[in-house]
């Protein structure tokens, strides 16, 4: 299994996109298009104090009926944000993602320093890539090749 830090070597685009709890949901469903992403982390002095997801903008905006111009993050984001670290497994990272059901998980240092942020499309494209290394590895084997 390969390790969060694995994992962010490996990704492409390593930017992580923050935005601050006074900005309004607009701003940050802006941003969140601009970007492509699907979450944002809320940033208030260069720490974590939550996360809006596109789930968390339709449950809690969209379906209330509330202003996304005049509503302040801080009132709909999830402030409870999970996260991990460097030295986990995507197994590990996996189980996280499925028991609390989110689908982005910042990694932290072990000073709790924010050094990444994985989704689950980055776990299953290591997951993926792993995979097709064992498939290679057995087939070399029973064919009688070597690598």
């Amino acid at each position: 299994m390969k390790t969060v830090a694995e994992i962010l070597k490996e990704k492409g685009d390593q930017a992580v996109y923050s935005i601050g709890p006074d900005a309004s949901v607009f701003e940050a469903v802006a941003l969140m298009a601009q970007k492509n992403i699907g979450a944002l982390l809320v940033m208030d002095g260069g720490r974590i104090v939550g996360m809006l997801s596109e789930r968390d903008y339709a449950r809690k905006v969209v379906l209330m009926s509330r202003s996304s111009k005049e509503t302040p993050l801080r009132e709909i984001m999830t402030s409870s944000v999970i996260y991990v670290h460097p030295s986990q497994s995507s197994e590990e990272c996996m189980a996280v993602m499925t028991e609390n059901r989110v689908r982005h998980l910042p990694v932290l240092d072990d000073e709790d320093r924010l050094v990444g942020l994985i989704s689950i499309g980055d776990l299953v494209k290591g997951i993926i890539s792993e995979q097709k290394f064992i498939i290679e590895q057995l087939q070399h084997y029973i064919t009688g090749e070597h690598a």
